[in-house]
C-alpha cells in the first residue's frame, strides 16, 4: 500500500481516484474479515454501516475527516433504525420516508460538506428497505455500528498516511488547471479584440476559470490546514503563487483592445499568446517535478520582452502603442516570476510565507455544524427548503408508486433513482437524468456478464470494485458512478438474498421511471435562478466594494483582509456566473436575461482586473510613490468606486467619458522611469469601470424585475 501511495506514477491518478481505491480496499478488507467471522448475510449488514461512513471519506485532513465520517455514519445508522421500525407498517413507512428525506435534504443548509451526510440518510432508507422482512431494528443497528467502528480506524489511518500524497495531488491539480486556463486565455488573446472570440473559446475560458476556483479551495483546505513542516511550507508557498498567478492572468485582458486590429496588433497578440503558452508548458514541467522528475524543462526561462520579440519596423515611429508595450511586458514579467518561483519551490527552494499558519486557517472551508446556518433557510424563498420539500414529495410519491407496481419487490430502487437524479436546479437534474439512465444500462450489462460466471468470489470482488468507482467518481463523472451503483445494488441484493437472483429488468425499469419522476418533480416548488439573481448581484457588488476598499488602502496591501476580500469577490462573481449558466436549461419564460447578465459579469471582471493591477503596483513598487500624494489619489478613487458600486444612479445613466482609455493619453514616460502617471491612469480607468459595473447591474436588475 505504501509503495502504491509513494510511487511517482501514482501522482498521475487524481486524488478522487486514489481516494476511491482506498475506500474500496477498506470495504473489501472488512467484507473478507466479516464474511470469515460472521457469515455472508451479517457481513453485508455490517458493511452497510461501513458504507454510510465511507460516503464522507474524502481527501482531507484527519481532524476534518473523522468528524464528517461520524456525522455520515450517524445519519445512515439512525435512518436505518427508524426505517426498520416502520417497515412492517407500509403507510407509516411512507410517512417516515417523507420526513427523513426532508430533514436530510435540509442539512444542505450547511453547504456542500453536508452532501455526504444527507445522502447517507437516503442510502439508509434504500439499504434497509431492501433487507428481508424479518430483520429486527435493534440487531440491525448493532451490525451497522460494528461496521462503522471497523471502518473508522482504517479511514483515519489511511487519511494520515496519505496526507503528503493528497497535498501533492491537490497542488498538481491546481497547476494543471492553471495551465489549462493559461492556454484558454492565450486562445482568446490571439483571436483579436474580446468581441471577436468565438463562443467555444469563451465557454472554455469560463469552464477553466470555474474548475480552477474549485480546485484552489480544495487545495487550500489540505495545504493551509497542514502541520508546519518545511515541505508543507514549500507547497503552501507554491499554492499562494498559483493563486497570485490567476490574479495576474486576469490583468492580461487590460488595454488589449487599444492595440487595434491591424497586422502589427495581430502580431503583438500572437506574441502575447505565445508567452502565455510558454508559461503553461512551464507549469506542465512543475507537475513533472511534483511527480518526482528533476529534469530541466525548456520553458522555465523568464519571459522575453515584447520590445525585443517584435521585429523592427512593425510599429511606425511615434506609434502610441509602443508606450503600451512596457506595461504589457511588466505583466508578463509578473506572470513569469510566479511560474519561476513555483518551479524553484518544487525543486526544494525555501521561501518565507507571507501569512502565518493561523492566518492561513481563515481561508479554509468551515467544518462545523452551527444551528444558526439553518436560520436563513426557514423561509419559503430558500432554495434549500424548497429542494427539501420537493425531494421529500418526490421520494414519497416514488415509494407509493413502487408499492403499486407489479415488480414491487424492490421499491427502494425507484426511491434511490429519484433521490440521485433530482437536484437543486433543472440544469443539474437533466444532466443527472441522462447520466443515470446511461450508467444504469451499462451497469446492468456488466451484471449480466458477471451472472455468466457463477463464482461467488468474483461477485464479491466486483462489488468492492463498484464501491470504489461509485465513491471516486460521484462528483466528477456521474455516469461511471451510476454504472458502479447499479452493479453494487444488484450484487448486494443477490449477496443478501441469493435465491432471489439478479433483478436486472426491474432495475432498468425503476431507473427509467425514477428518472422521469425526478424530471417531473423538477417543476414542483421550483427555485428558478432569476428569483435569486438579484441577491447574487447585490452580493457581488458588496464583495467588489470590499475588494476595492482593501486594494485602495496603502496600509492594507498584502494583508489577510485584502486576500480574503479578493477571494470573496471571485466567489461572489462565480455565484452569478453559475446561476446564469444553469438558467440556460430553464423554461424560456423564466430564463434569466443572458445578454444583460453577461454584460454585468464582463464589466465586473474588467473592474477586478484593474483592481488587481493596482494591487500589484502597490505591492511590488509602492516604495517608489510619494506616500501623501498616492494616499490622496487612492482615497478619491475609493470614494468614487464606493458610490458607483452602491448603485446610487439610475438605469441608463451616461457613463463617464473615455478620457483615460485613449492611446493618445497613455503616459509618455515608460513605467520604469515614472510610475505615478501610470497609476493615475489606472485609477481613472477604475472609476470608469466601476460606473460600467453600476450601469450593468442596474440594467440587469431592472430586467430581472419584469
Amino acid at each position: 500500500m505504501h509503495r502504491l501511495i509513494a510511487h511517482p506514477w501514482s501522482l498521475r491518478l487524481p486524488a478522487h481516484v486514489v481516494n476511491g481505491i482506498t475506500v474500496a480496499l477498506g470495504i473489501g478488507l472488512l467484507q473478507w474479515i466479516f464474511t470469515a467471522l460472521i457469515g455472508a448475510h451479517f457481513a453485508q449488514l455490517a458493511l452497510s454501516g461501513a458504507i454510510y461512513a465511507s460516503l464522507a471519506d474524502l481527501p482531507g485532513t484527519p481532524g476534518r475527516t473523522w468528524r464528517r465520517l461520524l456525522a455520515a455514519a450517524a445519519a445512515g445508522c439512525t435512518t436505518a433504525f427508524i426505517i426498520a421500525l416502520l417497515k412492517p407498517f407500509p403507510l407509516a413507512l411512507g410517512g417516515g420516508i417523507v420526513v427523513i428525506t426532508f430533514v436530510a435534504t435540509l442539512a444542505m443548509a450547511w453547504g456542500p460538506r453536508a452532501g455526504s451526510v444527507s445522502f447517507a440518510a437516503i442510502l439508509g432508507i434504500v439499504f434497509t428497505m431492501g433487507l428481508p422482512p424479518a430483520q429486527a431494528a435493534l440487531p440491525l443497528a448493532g451490525w451497522h455500528l460494528l461496521g462503522v467502528l471497523a471502518y473508522l480506524p482504517w479511514s483515519l489511518a489511511l487519511t494520515a498516511l496519505l496526507q503528503p500524497r493528497y497535498r501533492r495531488l491537490a497542488l498538481a491539480t491546481v497547476l494543471d488547471c492553471s495551465s489549462r486556463l493559461l492556454r484558454s486565455r492565450a486562445a482568446i488573446v490571439a483571436t483579436g479584440p474580446g468581441k471577436n472570440a468565438t463562443p467555444m473559446q469563451l465557454k472554455t475560458w469560463v469552464r477553466d476559470e470555474a474548475a480552477l476556483a474549485l480546485q484552489l479551495q480544495a487545495a487550500r483546505d489540505l495545504l493551509f490546514d497542514a502541520a508546519d513542516t518545511p515541505l508543507a511550507r514549500r507547497e503552501t508557498a507554491a499554492l499562494l503563487h498559483a493563486i497570485d498567478l490567476r490574479d495576474v492572468l486576469l490583468t492580461s485582458r487590460l488595454d488589449l483592445d487599444l492595440l487595434g486590429t491591424d497586422s502589427a496588433a495581430l502580431r503583438l497578440r500572437r506574441l502575447l499568446a505565445l508567452q502565455l503558452r510558454r508559461f503553461a508548458r512551464a507549469l506542465d514541467g512543475a507537475q513533472a517535478l511534483l511527480g518526482g522528475s528533476n529534469a530541466a524543462h525548456p520553458a522555465t526561462r523568464a519571459a522575453r520582452p515584447l520590445t525585443t520579440m517584435l521585429a523592427p519596423g512593425r510599429l511606425a515611429a511615434g506609434d502610441p502603442r509602443a508606450r503600451l508595450l512596457a506595461a504589457l511586458d511588466d505583466r508578463l514579467r509578473h506572470l513569469g516570476a510566479d511560474v519561476l518561483r513555483i518551479l524553484a519551490l518544487l525543486r526544494g527552494g525555501a521561501e518565507a510565507l507571507p501569512l502565518s499558519r493561523r492566518q492561513l486557517q481563515e481561508f479554509v472551508s468551515p467544518d462545523g455544524w452551527p444551528l444558526a446556518a439553518l436560520g436563513p433557510h426557514l423561509s419559503s424563498r430558500s432554495t434549500v427548503l424548497r429542494l427539501a420539500a420537493r425531494t421529500a414529495l418526490a421520494l414519497g410519491t416514488a415509494y407509493g408508486i413502487g408499492l403499486a407496481l407489479p415488480w414491487a419487490s424492490h421499491p427502494q430502487w425507484l426511491v434511490l433513482s429519484v433521490a440521485v437524479v433530482l437536484r437543486g436546479s433543472l440544469d443539474e437534474t437533466l444532466a443527472r437524468r441522462d447520466a443515470r439512465v446511461a450508467g444504469s444500462v451499462l451497469g446492468c450489462l456488466i451484471v449480466l456478464l458477471l451472472a455468466c460466471l457463477p463464482i461467488p468470489i468474483a461477485w464479491s470482488v466486483a462489488f468492492v470494485i463498484a464501491i470504489g468507482l461509485a465513491h471516486g467518481f460521484a462528483l466528477r463523472h456521474y455516469m461511471i458512478t451510476a454504472a458502479a451503483a447499479s452493479v453494487m445494488a444488484l450484487l448486494q441484493a443477490h449477496l443478501v438474498a441469493p435465491d432471489a437472483g439478479f433483478a436486472i429488468g426491474e432495475r432498468l425499469a425503476d431507473t427509467f421511471l425514477g428518472a422521469l419522476l425526478a424530471w417531473g418533480f423538477s417543476y414542483v416548488l421550483p427555485a428558478w435562478e432569476r428569483q435569486h439573481l438579484p441577491a447574487a448581484i447585490n452580493g457581488a457588488l458588496l464583495a467588489l466594494q470590499g475588494y476595492a476598499r482593501s486594494t485602495l488602502d496603502l496600509d492594507d496591501n498584502g494583508s489577510v483582509t485584502q486576500r480574503l476580500a479578493r477571494r470573496q469577490a471571485y466567489d461572489a462573481l462565480s455565484v452569478v456566473a453559475g446561476a446564469l449558466q444553469r438558467s440556460a436549461a430553464e423554461p424560456r419564460t423564466v430564463r434569466a436575461p443572458i445578454r444583460e447578465l453577461s454584460a454585468f459579469l464582463d464589466h465586473a471582471h474588467q473592474l477586478m482586473a484593474g483592481l488587481s493591477m493596482v494591487r500589484l503596483l502597490l505591492a511590488q513598487r509602492g516604495f517608489e510613490f510619494d506616500r501623501v500624494k498616492t494616499q490622496a489619489c487612492l482615497a478619491d478613487a475609493a470614494a468614487s468606486l464606493h458610490k458607483a458600486l452602491a448603485l446610487q444612479s439610475q438605469p441608463g445613466s451616461p457613463l463617464p467619458s473615455g478620457v483615460a482609455t485613449g492611446l493618445d493619453l497613455l503616459p509618455l514616460e515608460a513605467p520604469e522611469l515614472d510610475l505615478m502617471p501610470w497609476l493615475m491612469r489606472r485609477l481613472r480607468v477604475l472609476v470608469m469601470d466601476s460606473a460600467a459595473v453600476e450601469n450593468g447591474a442596474l440594467v440587469a436588475l431592472a430586467k430581472l424585475a419584469h
